[in-house]
C-alpha cells in the first residue's frame, strides 16, 4: 500500500495554497494599482525563480470522504530567491487575505524569516503590506502565543540586524509590527502614492483622538520621508524592488564577509577638471555637494539614502575603482550644511550601517557647525549631534576625510575618525569658529569702539581666514597632505588598497548592530 493518496494532497494543497486570495482578491488588489506578494518577489528575483517554504502552513478542510477541498493559507509568504546573483530571503504579507493581518501560521513565518537569514547568513528583504493585527481575525485561530514566543519575534527584529543587511518595501498600507519591520531594517522605501505608513490606522485614531484624517494624510510618504522613518521614495513597485537590488549590490551578505568588488572600466587615476573651480573663492557661494561626489566615485555609482530627511547632509553608498564605500558630505544650500538634530540622526545611523557591514567611509567635509537658533536647541541638536560625534570616534572602519571648504566646531569633529586619512583642498577652511562669527565674537568689543567698523572686520577676518588656511597645518603635519582637488579620486583609490588588510581582520560582528 502506497502514500500517494497524500502525495496528491500535498501537490493539491500547495496549489489551492497559491491561489491567495483567489481570482477575486487578486483582481482587487491590482484594481488598487498594487502588486500581488509573488508579483512583487517575481519583480525581484532574477528569473523569477522562487524556493518557497512553508507550503503546507495553513488551515485545510476536508469533506466526508476525506477528501481535500480548500486550504486557507497563511498571510504571509516566504522563500529563498537570488538577487544579483546571490541567495536571499524573501518575505512578505499577502494582502489578498484578509487585508494581510496575521494568522498563527503566518506570523510565525515571518518570525521564521528572520531565523532562516540568521542561520544561512543571507540578506533579508521585506515586502510590507498589511496591519499587526486583526481583532475579528483572531478568534479560533490560535493566535495566541506563549509569552516567550511573543518576545522571541522581538528578539529575531533585534538580531536580524547585526548579522545580515535587510532591507524593506512599505507597498501598501503598513501598520502596527509590521511598520516596525519597516523602520527596522538597515534600507528602507516606500511606494509613491499607494502606501502608507501608520502606528494605527484613521479609525483607532479619531477614535481615540477625535482627529479624522486619511491614511495619507496621516502616514504617507510625504510624512515620513521627511521624518526620517522611511529611508527613500520609489515611483513604482518595479522601482522600489530595483532600490532594493542597488541598496544590496553594494552590501555583503553578511557582516563575515567583506562586500562584493566589482570590475569598472572607470579610470582610479580619472581627474576631473571640472574640481579645480567647484568650491567657489567667495565662501558665501554655494555648490553643487552631490556633482562632487559624482565627479570623485565611480560613475554612475552613487546611490544616495535618505535624500529628503536632514537634508543639509548627503550619505549614500558609491564605489570606488569597484570597491564598495559609504560617502557622507554636506548640502551647502540647506543652512550652509550646518549639522541639524535630524541631520545628525541620519549620518549616526549611516556611520552604523558602514561599520557593521565593513564599508570604508569617504567624508567630504564642509562643516561650519552644529544648527543655531531656538528651534535647534528645540530639537536637542547638541544631543544628538554629541550621538553623532561620538559614532564617529567609535568606529572602526577606515575614513578617509577630505575637507573641502569649512571645518568648524565641535560638528566637525564626526567627520573625521580618530585614525582616518586626512587631506585637504586649498579651499578648505579650518578652525574653532567661522570666520564671520569668529570675528564678531572675539571682537566685539574693538568693534564697537572702531572709527570704521566695516574696515576692521574686513581686516581681522583676513587675518583669521590666513590662519584657518590648509597650508599651515600641512607644515606642521596636522593634516596628511594638501591635494589639487583633481588628483582626489586617485588619492582615495591609492588609499583604498592601503586600508585592506583593516578591513580583512574586521570581519565579523560589532559590539552593536544598527542603532535606530
Amino acid at each position: 500500500m502506497s502514500w500517494e493518496k497524500e502525495a496528491d494532497d500535498i501537490k493539491q494543497r500547495r496549489k489551492l495554497a497559491k491561489a491567495q486570495g483567489g481570482p477575486d482578491g487578486i483582481a482587487r488588489q491590482h484594481e488598487k494599482g498594487r502588486l500581488t506578494i509573488r508579483e512583487r518577489v517575481a519583480a525581484l528575483t532574477e528569473d523569477g525563480v522562487f524556493d518557497e517554504a512553508g507550503e503546507a502552513a495553513g488551515k485545510a478542510e476536508y469533506d466526508d470522504d476525506g477528501n481535500l477541498v480548500a486550504v486557507s493559507p497563511p498571510n504571509y509568504v516566504l522563500g529563498f530567491g537570488k538577487v544579483n546573483g546571490r541567495r536571499t530571503v524573501i518575505g512578505g504579507e499577502d494582502f489578498t487575505l484578509k487585508g494581510g493581518s496575521p494568522n498563527a501560521s503566518g506570523l510565525r513565518k515571518s518570525v521564521y524569516a528572520e531565523d532562516m537569514a540568521i542561520k544561512y547568513r543571507v540578506p533579508l528583504v521585506r515586502f510590507l503590506e498589511g496591519g499587526g493585527g486583526s481583532v475579528a481575525g483572531s478568534k479560533g485561530t490560535g493566535l495566541s502565543f506563549p509569552p516567550v514566543y511573543e518576545r522571541a519575534r522581538f528578539r529575531s527584529l533585534a538580531d536580524v540586524m547585526g548579522v545580515v543587511p535587510v532591507a524593506a518595501a512599505a507597498c501598501g498600507p503598513v501598520a502596527g509590527f509590521p511598520a516596525a519591520r519597516l523602520a527596522g531594517s538597515h534600507f528602507s522605501v516606500m511606494t509613491k502614492d499607494i502606501s502608507q505608513v501608520l502606528v494605527a490606522g484613521p479609525a483607532v485614531v479619531e477614535r481615540a483622538l477625535g482627529v479624522s484624517m486619511t491614511k495619507e494624510e496621516l502616514g504617507g510618504w510625504q510624512v515620513h520621508l521627511k521624518n526620517g522613518t522611511v529611508d527613500n521614495l520609489a515611483n513604482s513597485e518595479q522601482d522600489a524592488a530595483d532600490q532594493i537590488k542597488q541598496f544590496l549590490s553594494y552590501m555583503p551578505q553578511n557582516v563575515w564577509e567583506l562586500p562584493p568588488v566589482t570590475e569598472t572600466d572607470d579610470d582610479p587615476n580619472r581627474a576631473d577638471e571640472e574640481l579645480i573651480s567647484l568650491i567657489p573663492r567667495d565662501r558665501r557661494k554655494p555648490y553643487n555637494g552631490r556633482k562632487l561626489i559624482k565627479h570623485v566615485v565611480d560613475q554612475g555609482s552613487f546611490f544616495e539614502i535618505g535624500k529628503r530627511y536632514g537634508p543639509g547632509q548627503i550619505v549614500g553608498l558609491a564605489r570606488m575603482n569597484g570597491q564598495p564605500v559609504g560617502v557622507f558630505a554636506s548640502d551647502c544650500k540647506y543652512a550652509a550644511g550646518s549639522m541639524t538634530a535630524n541631520g545628525a540622526q541620519k549620518v549616526r545611523r549611516f556611520i552604523d550601517l558602514c561599520d557593521t557591514f565593513h564599508l570604508p567611509i569617504l567624508s567630504f567635509v564642509d562643516e561650519p557647525g552644529f544648527m543655531i537658533g531656538p528651534d535647534a536647541e528645540k530639537a536637542g541638536t547638541i544631543r544628538y549631534g554629541t550621538a553623532f560625534v561620538m559614532a564617529a570616534m567609535q568606529s572602526r572602519v577606515p575614513w578617509a576625510s577630505v575637507v573641502v571648504r569649512k571645518s568648524f566646531g565641535v560638528a566637525a569633529a564626526g567627520h573625521f575618525s580618530p585614525e582616518g586619512l586626512v587631506l585637504v583642498w586649498p579651499s578648505a577652511e579650518m578652525g574653532a569658529l567661522p570666520v564671520e562669527g569668529g570675528v564678531a565674537v572675539a571682537f566685539r568689543k574693538q568693534l564697537a569702539e572702531a572709527d570704521d567698523p566695516d574696515a576692521l572686520r574686513a581686516q581681522l577676518e583676513k587675518q583669521m581666514a590666513a590662519a584657518n588656511a590648509p597650508f599651515p597645518r600641512a607644515e606642521e603635519f596636522a593634516v596628511h597632505d594638501v591635494i589639487d582637488p583633481r588628483e582626489t579620486r586617485a588619492r582615495l583609490c591609492q588609499w583604498l588598497e592601503w586600508v585592506q588588510p583593516v578591513l580583512e581582520d574586521q570581519k565579523g560582528p560589532t559590539g552593536y548592530a544598527i542603532r535606530p
